[in-house]
């Protein structure tokens, strides 16, 4: 029970809690169905946690993106387990999962595909590219040039592919899990805004802590874990946990309160550039699937708090001052959630005439 779960329940009336009763029930709503789904959740977490030791919210912030239907970015030093993450999360999952190694000879159509030539059939036959696929890791996604990177564009935004005047849809679910190095900048080229606004979260791994380090020379120092690991869940499943996200509702006063964050990040001294409507939307997604793999069919102001910094920092461009003040757009999205008043919880968020609210249910 959080904060405002406790509070609530001290007036009787939940404030952002279940939502209305449904006619139809949807998928996930059964007993039997949820248990289901809330164990191939936990299976995913706990096969990505074989290989990553001791980063445990790393893990779950990667789950929580790709059940939100985003993508993720993953950004630290080298050696700290960047691809490696990645790779047990595409493992994990009973799905097709391809790996491009970004490179500044990188051309557009090594990502989309290309259209050649048959001689026989005497008319030109598509041949689909890397991002034809429902797991795409990008590694060191920075190292290509603005062109090749932009090749991503329509299909982290649109899942799909226009080629010569045809469109190809792409395969469900799909999620872009990019890597790349903040630290070393030579030969590099930084992501442009349009790109990094796509992604749904950033993460930094950072460095293990001494007990993670020694059991990690443990289970990494004969061989890798990588080799050992089997799909725990297949891409219907991840569908299944993608519908029951979808369904998880969210209380206009919880709404009110993502677009207040949003927009004080627009408004910020520190701030030239603030978080976009399409950053708006991912927090608002991203907290629903959080409260789904935390068994809640209902959003909480704590989601959104929670998922904050990871969801809009990467979106934010500081001032020249704020940069002298060594001040981080991660420091700033902190304490602008500190800042923006949170929802009263003692004001109910819906009302059904002549119902009793339903108990919780979920994932």
């Amino acid at each position: 029970m959080t904060a405002y779960d406790e509070r609530a329940s001290l007036g009787g009336t939940p404030a952002y809690g279940a939502p209305p009763a449904r006619a139809e029930p949807s998928v996930g709503d059964e007993p039997g169905a949820r248990g289901d789904l809330t164990a191939t959740a936990e299976r995913v977490h706990r096969s990505v946690e074989a290989v990553i030791e001791g980063k445990p919210e790393v893990v779950r912030l990667a789950l929580t993106v790709l059940l939100a239907e985003g993508h993720l970015l993953i950004e630290d030093v080298p050696g700290v387990g960047k691809t490696m993450l990645a790779k047990a999360l595409a493992r994990s999952i009973d799905c097709s999962v391809r790996r491009i190694q970004f490179t500044p000879d990188l051309l557009p159509s090594d990502i989309t595909g290309v259209s050649i030539f048959d001689q026989q059939r005497r008319d030109f036959e598509f041949k689909p590219g890397a991002i034809f696929s429902q797991i795409v890791i990008g590694d060191e996604i920075n190292r290509a040039s603005p062109k090749t990177q932009s090749a991503l564009l329509e299909s982290m935004e649109e899942r799909q592919v226009t080629m010569d005047g045809q469109t190809y849809e792409l395969p469900s679910p799909f999620m872009v899990v990019a890597t790349q190095n903040p630290v070393e900048m030579e030969g590099t080229y930084p992501l442009p805004e349009a790109q990094r606004d796509r992604f749904m979260a950033r993460v930094s791994i950072g460095y293990p802590s001494p007990a993670a380090e020694l059991q990690m020379l443990d289970v990494h120092g004969g061989a890798s874990p990588l080799d050992d690991l089997q799909p725990v869940a297949h891409a219907h499943d991840i569908l299944k946990l993608i519908d029951a996200v979808r369904s998880v509702h969210v209380a206009e006063t919880v709404r009110r309160y993502t677009v207040d964050l949003v927009a004080a990040t627009r408004t910020h001294p520190e701030l030239r550039l603030g978080a976009s409507p399409r950053g708006t939307l991912h927090l608002l997604r991203a907290a629903k699937a959080s409260a789904a793999l935390q068994g809640r069919e209902y959003a909480l102001p704590d989601d959104v708090q929670a998922l904050a910094a990871p969801v809009l920092a990467h979106r934010l461009l500081p001032t020249a001052q704020a940069q002298l003040n060594r001040r981080t757009a991660d420091q700033i999205v902190r304490e602008i959630v500190q800042r923006v008043p949170v929802p009263d919880p003692s004001a109910p968020a819906w009302r059904v005439p002549g119902q009793q609210p339903p108990g919780v249910r979920g994932l």
